[in-house]
């Protein structure tokens, strides 16, 4: 039985309250984000296990923070339906190694990969609870989802839509780069939004008139909560059906016929679909509100312990790993190859939000990645965990506890919270 004190306790509700399941929990990222937009969203159950790993610092934060009290650290595969409770709202940030940009999409193994088949957990629970899955669904991934895997592209992304509408789910999606909203870092995710037929918000679907793509750019939840216009540059725009069983979509969806021959994802970056039928085009955001930059959340110079600095002797280092390379390199088969990159800001620019945070964040060697400011005495130095909070939007020290390379990571693999929080301000109004 999973390890949950839900059985022995059970979270206080009031009229009116939302009750949510957080899958795949990290430290807490959708909890915060829901908690901030409104007091009636209550986690009445929530899953977090890192597999191989001995110590499960994920979910030691988790209870320090929000309490034990419905949270179980077991492999989410081994717990039955049954035990986890009914709520309103499920979410999570299903583990995304195998679509992420931090690899080449060309070794991106997809939905099939270890990770990428923890979607199925998700679709195993909605499945086995029948009339009484939560309504709605607000999950996350990395934007490469869409485009996921390099041989068939976007049939992932395919797989996990046609899973839905034969759950009775109308979707909807939509790519975010949280600075386009105001928010301290660039960072780009693709927020899915599921809503059952039997929903409010179903039953607007389709009325007043409006085609799917007013419902993409004006009417649904993500175009109320990330406003949003057509994209002036890219004008994709289309509708199709996703036809075939889910192994017909695995094995035949966008299937590239002619060797040699690259294909390209049909998704646009925001789009809904309704029993199997998707309508997709490319949208820029549409905001008008004021900007946090990197620099406004730095702590003061005098703050900064000294390890963080970087030392006259590794600075060299560091400039060599930002710069722009071009070189002839040699493979251990005496293969001789061009190896090229870009230059990148060195230092990180304070008057804009600040570069995405990956899991390499922490540690004191010389990276391409990491981010390095300049301070006000001319010194350089890297980020601390507290900055890196929040970057994410989330409470200052929350992942304090852990190593600082620990809590890096964990901050690598976050998301920004203020995107749920916009997300659940509407959500309020459907629910």
């Amino acid at each position: 039985m999973a390890k949950s004190l839900f059985k022995e306790e059970a979270v206080v509700l009031n009229g009116g309250d939302i009750r949510i399941i957080e899958l795949f929990a990290g430290v807490g990222g959708f909890r915060i984000g829901f908690e901030k937009a409104s007091s009636r969203f209550k986690t009445v159950w929530n899953n977090q296990w890192e597999p191989s790993t001995k110590r499960q610092d994920a979910s030691i934060i988790y209870c320090n923070r929000f309490g034990s009290l419905g949270h179980v650290n077991e492999d989410i595969t081994s717990i039955p339906s049954g035990e986890i409770p009914e709520a309103d709202l499920l979410c999570g940030g299903f583990p995304c190694q195998d679509y992420s940009v931090a690899t080449t999409l060309s070794n991106s193994k997809g939905i099939e990969g270890k990770k990428g088949v923890l979607w199925w957990q998700i679709q195993r629970i909605l499945e086995e609870k029948g009339a009484g899955a939560p309504n709605y669904l607000v999950l996350e991934n990395v934007d490469r989802l869409l485009s996921s895997p390099a041989q068939q592209r976007g049939r992932d992304f395919a797989i996990i839509l046609a899973s839905l509408s034969d759950l009775g789910y109308i979707v909807e999606w939509r790519v975010v780069n949280a600075a386009e909203y105001g928010m301290p870092q660039r960072r780009k995710r693709t927020y899915i939004i599921a809503y059952r037929e039997v929903s409010p918000t179903a039953q607007s679907w389709g009325q007043e008139g409006d085609s799917p793509y007013q419902w993409i750019l004006n009417r649904g939840i993500l175009a109320r909560a990330l406003p949003c216009v057509h994209h002036t540059r890219r004008t994709k725009q289309s509708t199709f059906k996703v036809l075939g069983s889910l192994i017909n979509i695995t094995q035949e969806f966008n299937k590239t016929k002619e060797l040699g021959k690259k294909n390209s994802t049909p998704f646009g970056n925001a789009g809904v679909m309704s029993r199997r039928q998707v309508w997709t085009l490319d949208v820029e955001s549409s905001y008008d509100g004021s900007f946090t930059t990197l620099g406004e959340l730095l702590v003061d110079e005098v703050e900064v312990p000294e390890p963080f600095f970087i030392s006259e002797e590794d600075l060299p280092k560091w400039i060599y790993l930002k710069g722009g390379k071009n070189q002839k390199r040699v493979t251990k088969d005496g293969y001789e190859y061009n190896y090229s990159e870009g230059s990148m800001v060195f230092p990180d620019a304070l008057d804009k939000p600040s570069r995405t945070i990956i899991t390499g964040e922490g540690g004191a060697s010389p990276s391409r990645v990491k981010h390095i400011v300049k301070t006000p005495s001319g010194r350089y130095r890297r980020l601390l965990p507290v900055e890196l909070e929040r970057l994410n939007m989330f409470p200052d020290y929350h992942t304090q506890g852990v190593s600082d390379i620990r809590r890096a990571f964990l901050m690598g693999n976050a998301l920004v919270t203020g995107v749920v929080e916009r997300i659940g301000r509407v959500l309020i109004e459907e629910l």
